[in-house]
């Protein structure tokens, strides 16, 4: 898989080499669209070398030390706030922000793509992350569990739906035309936003350290997937003859 992949990136550059004058005007979008694939090669390979040593002695041990660390901090102030910071995670939560983000497409941006695009991420951050569940079926950690939790337990949900979602909005905020020190909050506190997700699910007990690594993972596979199929047809929509 990981040579097909490859070589499909050599034949699009070998392409994209050949009609480099004639797409000269979208040059940003060929130079995304070639890190982007090379960025999904290196992430979905990332995640299946994750996948084949869950059941190993070291990233078992690795989860223990990790876990132990971070429940070493659980006190009644943590706990209510990982407690929100997981609700937020869930479904009520990405729904409140894509209201605001309609809002904010139809009054100040005067395009819907940007909501489009937006749950276009989460559906599929989403729905793979159900088959992959069930395909990969690892059982949620033994210790107590501070929140109610029914699902399989690799790649963590929230974990992933998190980096799609908001790693997506991260990327919307760097093409914005805005204040520099505005954008660089913005994107901080979504950083630090997906961070906190991923530990609350630790913290709360309900999944391994390996769980939200490998949310992470397939998270930003799909956030890099969508700005390549997004660049690509933007650059496909600057020239229809192509």
């Amino acid at each position: 898989m990981r040579n097909s992949l490859l070589q499909f990136i050599y034949k699009l550059g070998r392409l994209l080499r050949d009609k480099f004058h004639q797409y000269n005007p979208g040059l940003p979008y060929l130079i995304t669209i070639l890190v982007a694939l090379v960025i999904v090669v290196l992430g979905i390979n990332l995640f299946i070398e994750l996948t084949d040593t869950l059941e190993s002695d070291m990233l078992n041990a690795w989860d223990s030390r990790v876990t132990e660390f971070v429940l070493s901090y659980r006190n009644p102030a943590l706990t209510k706030y990982f407690i929100f910071v997981t609700d937020v995670g869930d479904v009520y939560g990405y729904l409140a922000i894509l209201v605001i983000a309609t809002i904010l497409s139809y009054f100040v941006f005067k395009q819907w793509k940007y909501v489009l695009q937006i749950v276009l991420v989460l559906a599929l951050a989403s729905i793979s992350n159900v088959i992959l569940k069930r395909f990969i079926d690892r059982a949620r950690p033994s210790i107590e569990h501070l929140v109610t939790v029914e699902t399989l337990s690799y790649p963590s949900g929230h974990a992933m739906s998190a980096m799609a979602f908001y790693g997506f909005l991260i990327y919307l905020v760097t093409r914005f035309r805005m204040n520099r020190f505005l954008k660089a909050l913005c994107i901080t506190a979504l950083v630090l936003f997906i961070l906190s997700i991923g530990i609350s699910r630790i913290y709360l007990g309900v999944h391994f350290p390996s769980d939200i690594a490998g949310g992470f993972i397939a998270g930003f596979i799909w956030v890099i997937f969508c700005i390549l199929l997004f660049n690509v047809i933007e650059l496909f929509r600057r020239d229809p003859k192509t």
